[in-house]
């Protein structure tokens, strides 16, 4: 069984493949405001040097934000031409939620613009905290408020250290856990309002 996996809510590009509960291979770069360009022939690349075709690929895992609007919108367009094409299943995932390291509570971050964060907390399986938006001082206390959970994402605009996370290891980690959409065409990207 071959899944497709996707994200580009954020300032990366993340495809990877994987196959009977591993991570085949990836391609997770950094691709602001390219990832359009570059995601179907990331696909395409891990797809042939992998000796396979889009008729191989039997589930597709996708990050659907939230995260920059384009960019959300990118991976969960792909997911969904592809899914429909090949009538396959969609497993739907917060773009957050792949942040998080998956053996430790971690706050996970994306910048929201107008110094405003979209927050997440996680630990394995569980929601600690669903995805939201704050503003970065309430981001700042609400870290200063659990100083033993990790903290993960692109957060140098915060002017922390990043921890970093490979978003498609922890898509694997979650792929048992995941449920299908009930129909492609029904997965929509998650934009998170004020």
């Amino acid at each position: 069984m071959v899944t497709l996996l996707l994200d580009s809510a954020g300032t990366n590009m993340s495809v990877g493949l994987m196959k009977n509960d591993r991570l085949l291979d990836e391609i997770n770069e950094e691709a602001w405001q390219r990832q359009s360009e570059k995601m179907v022939p990331a696909i395409d690349d891990l797809l042939k040097k992998h000796q396979l075709n889009r008729q191989d690929l039997e589930k597709i895992i996708v990050g659907i934000g939230p995260g920059s609007y384009t960019g959300v919108r990118i991976a969960v367009t792909i997911a969904k031409v592809i899914a429909v094409a090949l009538k396959i299943d969609i497993y739907p995932v917060s773009s957050l939620r792949i942040l998080a390291h998956y053996e430790k509570p971690t706050v996970c971050l994306l910048n929201a613009r107008s110094n405003r964060s979209y927050i997440g907390v996680y630990e394995q399986e569980k929601t600690i905290l669903a995805d939201t938006i704050m503003s970065n001082e309430e981001v700042k206390n609400y870290l200063s408020l659990h100083p033993d959970y990790l903290v993960s994402g692109k957060i140098s605009y915060l002017g922390l250290k990043e921890t970093p996370q490979d978003p498609l290891v922890t898509m694997v980690k979650l792929a048992p856990s995941l449920k299908a959409a009930p129909e492609a065409l029904a997965v929509n990207p998650v934009y998170l309002k004020d």
